[in-house]
């Protein structure tokens, strides 16, 4: 098992990556909430592992297009009716859309209640479980609602991933070559040479991933610098996501896109070569992720970039790499230039 800790200023807690779940131990209530397809899946191996007073359990439907005020209200009322109290515990078991939900609901009922991730997932594992962020989706936007709530522990047992379809597992890999572009070119140059379907270089890309999102995370929980630079791919992804009602898309698909959008900004600015725009584009293209998505009208996807959290006082803000292994928080480009790069991907 490897461990990995995060530290901010108001809580402390370890990320576990194992290839088994332990044993996991609470001494008053505990709620899991996991999807019908996890739950199937992995519900009794959680179930034989998890020592506590009393356990319930609460199953709300999968997918992006659920991560909505309503499953939260099923959490709360499942909680309050087996009485849950300040003492208890939730349990977020399924990937990054339960996770979201889970945190954001322990972090209201209540007033805050402790929560714990177990990510089934190869992109919850990575990058949403880590960091304390949680949220849902409105008509608006992507996570529009949500907090800053950390969990108290994360265990990321590689060994559900050997249940994930391939377009699930791609997904994942997308976050993972999003952390490697704007944070370690040497890690880009692993991931270019080394095929992730191979469990040993799994192993070590997630391990990685979560080391260089944990030492983000601890330089800046709240997301006032340097954190934002998580959110490459993210803020043209989110649009993508946002106009085809998180039903085309895993979010990690739109994740891709949105970084071959970026790098296209990124080159018109200078931030990023022309080759090293391939570099990127083929290595997502290796795991069959899409690269290209049709904007039918430029005007109305630009003005929806104005609904992303990072934009403040009618300036919008793009996370854009500068060469590999850097990265830039901008909020001074040009409307013409990002209507040209738009206009790229409407042809």
């Amino acid at each position: 098992m490897q461990e990995i800790s995060i530290q901010t200023p108001e809580s402390s807690y370890k990320v576990h990556i194992a290839n088994t779940l332990p044993k996991i131990s609470h001494k008053s209530k505990v709620l899991i909430v996991s999807n019908p397809k996890v739950a199937g899946l992995h519900l009794q191996s959680l179930l034989a592992n998890i020592q506590a007073k009393e356990v319930y359990v609460c199953v709300i439907p999968d997918g992006e297009r659920y991560k909505t005020m309503q499953s939260v209200e099923s959490i709360l009322e499942c909680a309050f009716t087996h009485r849950l109290d300040r003492n208890s515990c939730f349990v977020a078991f399924g990937g990054g859309v339960v996770g979201d939900i889970v945190g954001f609901a322990a972090g209201i009922f209540q007033r805050g209640v402790s929560f714990i991730q177990i990510p089934t997932t190869l992109l919850a594992q990575v990058d949403s479980s880590v960091g304390g962020k949680t949220g849902i989706n409105n008509h608006f936007g992507k996570n529009l609602i949500g907090l800053f709530h950390q969990p108290k522990a994360v265990y990321a047992n590689l060994s559900f991933l050997q249940t994930l379809d391939s377009r699930e597992f791609s997904a994942g890999v997308a976050e993972i070559i999003k952390m490697a572009v704007c944070f370690d070119e040497t890690f880009f140059e692993f991931l270019e040479q080394n095929d992730l379907s191979d469990f040993k270089h799994l192993q070590y890309a997630v391990a990685k991933s979560v080391e260089i999102k944990a030492r983000v995370v601890n330089e800046d929980e709240k997301e006032k610098g340097i954190r934002a630079a998580l959110n490459y791919g993210h803020t043209f992804g989110h649009v993508i996501e946002n106009l085809t009602h998180y039903s085309s898309f895993l979010h990690g698909e739109c994740v891709a896109i949105g970084m071959n959008m970026a790098n296209r900004l990124a080159y018109k600015l200078n931030l990023l070569q022309d080759s090293q725009c391939a570099r990127i584009e083929k290595l997502l293209e290796r795991y069959n992720l899409p690269t290209r998505y049709k904007i039918s009208n430029c005007a109305e996807f630009y003005e929806k970039f104005f609904l992303d959290k990072k934009s403040k006082d009618s300036q919008l803000t793009f996370i854009l790499p500068q060469g590999l292994g850097g990265v830039q928080i901008r909020n001074d480009i040009d409307k013409g230039v990002i209507m040209e790069v738009l206009g790229e991907f409407s042809k």
